[in-house]
């Protein structure tokens, strides 16, 4: 028997009785058990399409996941294109149009395409998170802009269209994080030029490293340190290392973690700024 499953199939066809539906699996959704402990994303993704009767098509973030997009929370809602208003908790269910173009398979599951999912993760939720969403996206499969405008030309009633252009212009997919996509958004919103990201830095022995974003133009970077880059004895010793070598060949790194707050961070990348304007003044 499979890991996600209908309760009343599985008991007509015998594979489960009902003490042991009831003491050995948990309830997901209505009349869609799965075995007790932590669900995956994709078992929640499943047991939402099973429990549409195998009729739903998976949007959103769930689609997203399954075209392999990284960084996407376990515990969101799973989006399906469904006619029905009454979805469990858990469930977000709309019913718009999808044209045949616009629908994919992952498995046995219908999912939108990768450029009918990024047209609706740039219209939905909020600026900040939509542009988290298209970054990882992005990432994962390198869907092209004009490719996701297309779509827009066919369906230009739908809400949240307008603010498409601005949304994929924003995307960068060179983010390896939503905090990552964060910390870029607040240092153009502070005013700053937009960074680059993934910025490749020779190193010796042929090899590279690459920055999270930055300035090359004026050797200034900003880095965010997730949480592995304190827990980790080896991830500090290369980081030392790593952070040695760029200040000596120029370079002035900002490292950020996750309980900084914005406008020290804002600042810090300023004085980096002053520091380096006022070195290329004194260099004129």
């Amino acid at each position: 028997m499979t890991r996600v499953f209908v309760g009343s199939e599985a008991l007509a066809a015998g594979r489960v009785n009902r003490y042991q539906l009831t003491n050995a699996h948990q309830r997901v959704f209505p009349d869609v058990y799965a075995p007790r402990g932590e669900l995956t994303l994709l078992d929640r993704t499943i047991a939402a399409w099973l429990w549409s009767g195998r009729q739903a098509t998976v949007t959103g973030r769930a689609a997203a996941a399954l075209h392999g997009a990284r960084w996407v929370d376990p515990a969101t809602p799973i989006e399906l294109n469904f006619a029905n208003n009454r979805s469990p908790h858990g469930v977000v269910t709309r019913r718009e149009t999808l044209l045949p173009d616009e629908l994919t398979w992952s498995g046995a599951i219908p999912v939108t395409t990768v450029t009918r999912t990024a047209f609706d993760l740039a219209r939905r939720s909020t600026r900040r998170r939509a542009i988290a969403d298209l970054d990882a996206l992005a990432n994962a499969t390198h869907f092209t802009t004009e490719d996701v405008l297309t779509i827009a030309d066919a369906h230009p009633r739908l809400r949240g269209v307008r603010r498409l252009p601005a949304m994929l212009n924003a995307l960068d997919a060179g983010a390896q994080s939503p905090r990552e996509t964060y910390l870029r958004l607040d240092l153009i919103n502070a005013g700053f030029p937009r960074p680059k990201t993934q910025i490749p830095v020779a190193r010796p022995h042929g090899r590279w490293y690459y920055l999270d974003m930055g300035w090359p133009d004026i050797l200034v970077a900003v880095e965010y340190d997730g949480e592995h880059h304190r827990t980790s004895r080896t991830a500090y010793a290369i980081d030392v290392e790593r952070q040695d070598y760029l200040i000596s060949i120029g370079w002035i790194v900002v490292r950020v973690l996750a309980d900084h707050r914005r406008t020290d961070i804002i600042s810090r990348v300023g004085r980096a700024w002053d520091a380096r304007s006022n070195s290329h003044w004194a260099a004129s």
